[in-house]
């Protein structure tokens, strides 16, 4: 079974969506509020404007009733313009004390989601990539991008305008006490109906909210692996097929969205309904109480007034409450994600390791993807300082899997990997690293430049160090071919470049950064036969200056190394130079015979 097999095996049951943590709201509003505690002076300054916007509205209706009672009914002109100039100057303060507290909430809002996406993205970059083997790209791009804008405007407006809401009602139902006690307590009749349909709600329109964030998540995966397999698609005429599959996926989320949207048409039609029947209820009421001359017109005019004011902020939290449970939702994602430690260990105080050259050790190093489906078999080698080590095997014998653990990607399951005597576990990972350029069959490119691919950000490179790294690695050739030279654009993966052409600006890439050790992993493997001859001068001019591992099928590519390890079903069969294994007659030999028969 190949690597890449067994890499697959292990990771099948990673692509199916992990359960949620069930991480309780008090849990997720706590986390959140790590990310606000920066910008905690500005959300309790829009918190303290909250009863002054209060305030300005429900003045309003109390202004209303005095209108009324003082001189409309007795029908006396005299002072009613101060009483509507005092009304419009309340409009006018609740308007300009709602944008500022808005404004406030909304800045500081922002910039904690700021933080949180900084946050998840560095998180991301610490883990393995066994982690990212197992979550395929579209799930982690929903978790990331989707997961956090429906945190937005929970996390910017959504919870401090719930309070201002709750702060409102709190405040009209003590203004209705105050007015008329027992005339508020018939009005409150028709609230506790209102209450058992919010809880029945709550818990149905919670798990539609997570189902909806699966579904999208499943959505994003296809879309992702489609969109970069077009060509495949296009070329085996898969296009039905593809879209049958998407019409699935996307069925499935139109559901789950059905169901979202019929508990929140429900809460929102229950609570118009709700309002409409304590309007009726204060009419029916009221008037009865204004004919007996208990209660003013002004009065009643005031409850049907507050109690439209009352259902104002319920609407707005029946429909918060979708943004909030649809919010705790993505947050239990976000943070399942920021819990994962799926990362290799660092060390907690790492050993220096600055002093070159480097000396590598495999001892008794065992590897495998799948349990009981060992990849690596107690390999055991060393790479002395300026050594040419090649790799060579079949398919699956282990090969780019010691570069994997070579570079640290993953850690092997027994034995240990040496630098100068000292386990690679207890070096500086990031410092580790630095010693090594690697240079892989399939060449990731970023979308920029050539001269940004070369120098992937390092402002320290110079332009003399980016021209004699490209004439050495043999790109100049490639790179004088276009006007613009290093400011040629790369479109994204590098498309608009050949194989061999990005194979020559990895080459540059791996020359200028002066690593230590250099590693070749089947580099001239996609490539030309013009363009081999300028790759296999690039990879002679690299080996001769440093440390190399290479990988190679082509036999060609590897003669003049100092030592070849032939691997076979994970284990080192045969270690010598090409000379050497040709005379011993044995795998080697019959690896090189099986590629030159022809």
């Amino acid at each position: 079974m190949s690597e890449n097999r067994k890499k697959q095996n292990a990771i099948g049951s990673g692509f199916k969506e992990q359960e949620l943590g069930q991480i309780s709201d008090a849990q997720i509003a706590k986390r959140l509020w790590s990310y606000m505690r920066p910008y905690g002076f500005w959300f309790a300054v829009s918190l303290l404007l909250l009863p002054l916007v209060t305030a300005a509205q429900l003045l309003q209706p109390h202004i209303l009733q005095i209108a009324i009672d003082e001189y409309l009914v007795p029908k006396k002109l005299e002072g009613l313009s101060l009483i509507v100039a005092l009304f419009g100057g309340s409009v006018v303060a609740h308007a300009a004390l709602q944008f500022i507290q808005f404004y406030i909430m909304q800045w500081a809002g922002q910039r904690a989601l700021r933080d949180l996406r900084q946050a998840v993205f560095d998180h991301v970059q610490t883990l393995s990539v066994s982690f990212f083997n197992k979550n395929p790209i579209g799930r982690l791009m929903a978790r990331m991008t989707t997961d956090v804008e429906s945190l937005q405007e929970a996390l910017s407006s959504g919870m401090v305008t719930m309070v201002g809401d709750l702060f409102t009602l709190g405040a009209i139902v003590v203004i209705l006490l105050v007015k008329d006690w027992q005339f508020a307590l018939v009005t409150f009749t028709v609230v506790p109906p209102l209450l058992v349909a919010t809880a029945i709600c709550r818990h149905f329109l919670r798990a539609a909210l997570r189902e909806i964030r699966v579904k999208i998540a499943r959505l994003y995966a296809h879309l992702q692996e489609s969109i970069t397999g077009m060509p495949v698609i296009q070329l085996f005429v898969r296009e039905n097929i593809s879209l049958a599959e998407y019409k699935d996926i996307n069925l499935d989320y139109r559901h789950a969205n059905f169901q979202s949207i019929r508990y929140d048409a429900i809460l929102f039609a229950v609570v118009e309904a709700v309002g409409s029947i304590a309007v009726g209820v204060i009419v029916w009421y009221g008037s009865g109480k204004v004919l007996e001359g208990v209660v003013t017109l002004g009065v009643l005019i005031a409850f049907i007034e507050y109690m439209q004011k009352f259902f104002v902020p319920i609407r707005d939290l029946a429909q918060k409450y979708n943004l909030f449970q649809s919010a705790m939702a993505s947050s239990e994602r976000i943070f399942q994600l920021l819990d994962n430690q799926e990362r290799v260990q660092r060390a907690s105080e790492p050993v220096d390791m600055s002093h070159a050259p480097f000396e590598i050790e495999f001892r008794n190093v065992c590897f495998h993807y799948v349990e009981d489906e060992p990849v690596l078999k107690n390999v055991s080698f060393h790479i002395k300082p300026g050594e040419r080590l090649a790799l060579v095997g079949h398919t699956g014998s282990g090969k780019s899997t010691i570069i994997n653990l070579l570079m640290r990607l993953y850690d092997p399951i027994s034995g240990q990997i040496l630098v100068n005597g000292v386990d690679i576990k207890l070096l500086d990972i990031q410092q580790y690293r630095r010693i090594f350029a690697v240079v892989l069959q399939d060449v990731f490119l970023f979308q920029g430049t050539i001269g940004d691919n070369i120098t992937l950000g390092d402002a320290s490179v110079s332009d003399s160090e980016l021209e004699e790294a490209t004439k050495i690695a043999r790109a100049n050739v490639l790179i004088n071919r276009y006007g613009k030279g290093f400011e040629h654009p790369v479109s994204e993966r590098g498309s608009n470049l050949s194989a061999g052409e990005r194979q020559l600006i990895s080459f540059s890439r791996a020359l200028v950064h002066k690593p230590e050790i250099l590693v070749l992993d089947e580099a001239t493997a996609n490539v030309d036969t013009e363009t081999e001859a300028l790759i296999q001068e690039a990879v002679e001019a690299l080996m001769a200056r440093q440390t190399s591992v290479v990988i190679a099928h082509r036999l060609s590519t590897i003669q003049n190394a100092d030592r070849i390890l032939v691997l076979h079903r994970g284990e080192v069969l045969e270690d010598g130079s090409h000379d050497e294994l040709l005379a011993n007659g044995g795998h080697y030999t019959r690896l090189y015979r099986l590629q030159y028969a022809a």
